[in-house]
């Protein structure tokens, strides 16, 4: 009786897995120079609305703070980059700061202060965990190791946004004004200063000496290295970051 032929088994490869991009700037991590203060403006930049027109108070919170309704049932949150990053530079201790010219100023502190911004999963490690020390970090770490600024004790992370933000100028009128102000509330420099928000005519701060970042369709990771990038590049870093110019 004749055998038939041995086949060899076809083994399936071991499934690829793909590492899940970190939620943090790659800038934060790569050891290159940081502004002193990175300023945020908030309709259509940190959040996709205009608070004076779209929000009907009063407001009411859901889903343990992570978003809000209003009187007309209207849900009103942030872009979903934004808590990590608020995260990601709490645990650098890199200050903060808002610039917005709404008309309603009230009602923007009071949805700031009613939405709170999550913790990092717990799958993944928070950035103010220090990272694990073994030769075999667990396959779901995707956060790099953060290390704080120099003179910035490590501290319990707030919930609510409003927060995490050191400084404010929220009130009508030219950007220029609300940076002299927080210039003057932060101490830094115009130079040491970073300002992300999604109308060009906001550029003008520029001629303070504060760096500009256009945002085209709200604040993401991507946008916070391009804009460190370019800020970098006008101080002669070289290296690092996402890449200038597509802002400018």
């Amino acid at each position: 009786m004749v055998k038939p032929p041995t086949t060899t088994p076809q083994i399936a490869p071991p499934p690829t897995i793909l590492a899940t991009p970190s939620p943090i700037p790659s800038t934060f991590t790569d050891g290159l120079p940081l502004p002193k203060l990175l300023v945020f403006d908030l309709d259509y930049t940190l959040w996709p609305f205009w608070v004076d027109t779209h929000v009907t108070p009063p407001l009411k919170a859901k889903d343990n703070n992570t978003r809000a309704v209003d009187r007309l049932n209207e849900s009103f949150a942030f872009y979903a980059a934004v808590p990590p990053l608020l995260h990601a530079a709490y645990a650098l201790g890199l200050p903060l700061a808002l610039a917005s010219r709404t008309s309603a100023p009230e009602l923007a502190v009071t949805l700031l202060k009613t939405l709170h911004v999550p913790s990092p999963p717990p799958t993944s490690p928070s950035p103010l965990t220090p990272t694990s020390t073994t030769s075999n970090p667990p396959a779901s770490s995707s956060l790099p190791k953060l290390r704080r600024l120099p003179s910035t004790p490590a501290l319990t992370p707030p919930k609510r946004a409003y927060d995490f933000f050191a400084h404010s100028a929220i009130f009508p009128g030219d950007k220029r004004t609300h940076m002299a102000r927080l210039q003057r509330a932060s101490g830094f420099a115009y130079a040491e200063m970073l300002f992300f928000d999604d109308e060009g005519r906001n550029r003008n701060v520029e001629g303070l000496g504060v760096c500009f970042w256009l945002v085209r369709e709200g604040v993401t990771r991507e946008e916070v290295d391009r804009g460190v990038s370019e800020w970098r590049r006008r101080r002669g870093v070289e290296g690092g970051g996402g890449g200038g110019g597509v802002g400018e």
